[in-house]
C-alpha cells in the first residue's frame, strides 16, 4: 500500500448495500457470500492510514437522468426504477465509507458504467503518479469490469478484490473472478492483499 497505488471504491451506495436499496436484491446473494462489506472495512482500515490514495466514486443521476441517451440493460434498469437519483437516499455513500471522512477521496460525476468516463478520475491518478489501482465495489460485470479495462488502456496496473466485488450472482462473480479478469488484470483477496 504505497503511494502509487489507489483503492477505487465504485457503487459503494444505499440503493445497492442498504436493505431498503432498490437494487439491493442484484447484488445481495454474492455481497453476503463474499462478506464484501466486512472485507472491504478490514481493508480500509489499513489503507486510509497508509500511503495509497483511496478514491470513492459513486454514480447519482439528475432528477429527469438527462445524463443517459438511450439506455440499455442496467443503465435502463436504473433509470425505469429510479435508483441513484440525486437528492435521494438511495445515492448516498454508505456509512461505512463516509465514516472514513476525509481519507477517502470522492471524485463525482460518474454517470456511466466506467468510473473514467466523463470525470476527473484519471487526471487524480495523474497528479498522485498512480501506476496501480486496487478495485472493490459493484457490480463486478460491468462498473467493475469497464472500469478495470479503461485502466489498463491507460497503462495502469489492475489488481480486482474478488472478495470485495459483488456480481448480480454467484455464478457471475466466480466467472469473472476465474476467466475474465485474469485475461488483464490481476485478481487478489482480503487476506493475500492485507499480507
Amino acid at each position: 500500500m504505497d503511494s502509487k497505488t489507489a483503492f477505487i471504491l465504485i457503487g459503494y451506495q444505499k440503493d445497492y448495500f442498504d436493505p431498503k436499496g432498490i437494487l439491493h436484491e442484484v447484488i445481495r446473494e454474492s455481497t453476503e457470500e463474499n462478506a464484501l462489506l466486512e472485507n472491504t472495512s478490514r481493508i480500509l482500515d489499513r489503507a486510509v492510514d497508509s500511503e495509497a490514495l483511496v478514491i470513492s466514486t459513486p454514480i447519482v443521476f439528475s432528477e429527469n437522468y438527462a445524463e443517459l441517451r438511450n439506455p440499455v440493460g442496467i443503465l435502463r434498469t436504473i433509470r425505469e426504477v429510479g435508483a441513484f437519483k440525486e437528492g435521494a437516499p438511495g445515492s448516498e455513500t454508505i456509512g461505512l465509507i463516509q465514516s472514513y471522512g476525509s481519507k477517502i477521496q470522492e471524485v463525482p460525476g460518474k454517470c456511466s458504467l466506467n468510473a473514467f468516463h466523463e470525470t476527473s478520475l484519471s487526471a487524480v491518478l495523474k497528479a498522485a503518479k498512480i501506476e496501480h489501482i486496487i478495485l472493490m465495489g459493484a457490480v463486478t460485470s460491468v462498473c467493475i469490469d469497464s472500469t478495470a479495462r479503461a485502466a489498463t488502456d491507460f497503462g495502469l496496473r489492475v489488481s480486482i478484490v474478488s472478495d470485495c466485488t459483488a456480481g448480480r450472482s454467484s455464478h457471475e462473480q466466480g466467472f469473472y473472478c476465474n476467466e475474465i479478469f485474469p485475461l488483464f488484470a490481476s485478481v487478489t483477496d482480503t487476506k493475500s492483499l492485507l499480507e
